[in-house]
């Protein structure tokens, strides 16, 4: 039998370079596991639309197998799902818990993923990220994500924000391109105030030295609009999304594996 289909649900973009990138990732996806049908899909600005995408998966879900040749859903002939949305996003936000949970719903035999972030290899990449930017101790660090109204995203980047402490001593702060606070340019100027020994230093800094630059650590996938927006919010250095990377690649697969897993334990 065959695996589910792995849909791979990116927020889309008018960026040539963006769009090229997440293709790659599902390229990349397919690589690492051959024989999968990975599909592509969008919940915004790009076709195709996630919800139709969903609408033409074959008709009969049937009796389906895992990659590695196991059952889907507990034991040989058990029903599982023909599909699995895995959100190529970084946290869990509207376009999770609204878009593609609307999507999954309106199918039976459609199952949905989680993002692929937080993840300690995500911020292990940041870290990378920021030393090819030549980033020093004394450097204070934006942790830039797009931003979303649903709280959850906050709170998975504030958890992706203490993976990041783990590897580096710097002053690290979240902030957001939109619909959340403290945007990215309130963050760095909060920083350089801090620098300054304004009103922001003193306890707030963490105990880290300030005097050092205001660096903005990229907390998204590829190039595009909200990428764009963070060479206007006043940082010294802004540093590369996280793609191109293996690691994304994988994490999307181990999001399939799970929620495969995770249907099977439910049925």
């Amino acid at each position: 039998m065959n695996s589910p289909i792995l849909i791979a649900c990116a927020h889309g973009t008018s960026n040539a370079q963006g769009a090229a990138e997440v293709n790659a990732l599902r390229d990349a996806i397919a690589a690492l596991r051959p024989g999968l049908d990975v599909r592509e899909a969008y919940v915004d600005v790009q076709q195709p639309d996630l919800v139709d995408v969903v609408a033409g998966l074959p008709a009969d879900p049937g009796s389906v197998a895992t990659a590695d040749g196991g059952a889907a859903a507990g034991g040989p002939g058990t029903a599982g799902p023909s599909a699995v949305v895995v959100p190529l996003l970084l946290s869990v936000g509207y376009h999770v818990k609204v878009d593609i949970a609307k999507a999954v719903k309106s199918r039976p035999g459609t199952a949905a993923a989680a993002p692929l972030g937080p993840d300690p290899r995500l911020a292990a990449l940041l870290d990378q990220r920021l030393r090819e930017a030549g980033v020093t101790d004394n450097d204070a660090i934006v942790l830039a994500a797009a931003g979303s109204s649903n709280p959850n995203a906050a709170v998975s980047v504030e958890e992706l924000a203490d993976q990041l402490r783990a590897l580096r001593s710097n002053r690290i702060v979240p902030a957001y391109g939109a619909s959340a606070k403290p945007s990215v340019p309130e963050a760095v100027a909060m920083l350089r105030e801090e620098a300054a020994g304004g009103a922001g230093a003193g306890e707030s800094a963490g105990g880290v030295s300030v005097g050092g630059r205001v660096l903005v650590a990229s907390y998204l996938l590829a190039p595009g609009f909200f990428h764009d927006q963070l060479a206007k919010a006043g940082a010294d250095l802004v540093t590369e999304p996280l793609l191109p990377s293996p690691v994304l690649a994988e994490i999307a697969l181990e999001r399939y594996d799970a929620a495969l897993a995770a249907h099977a334990v439910r049925s």
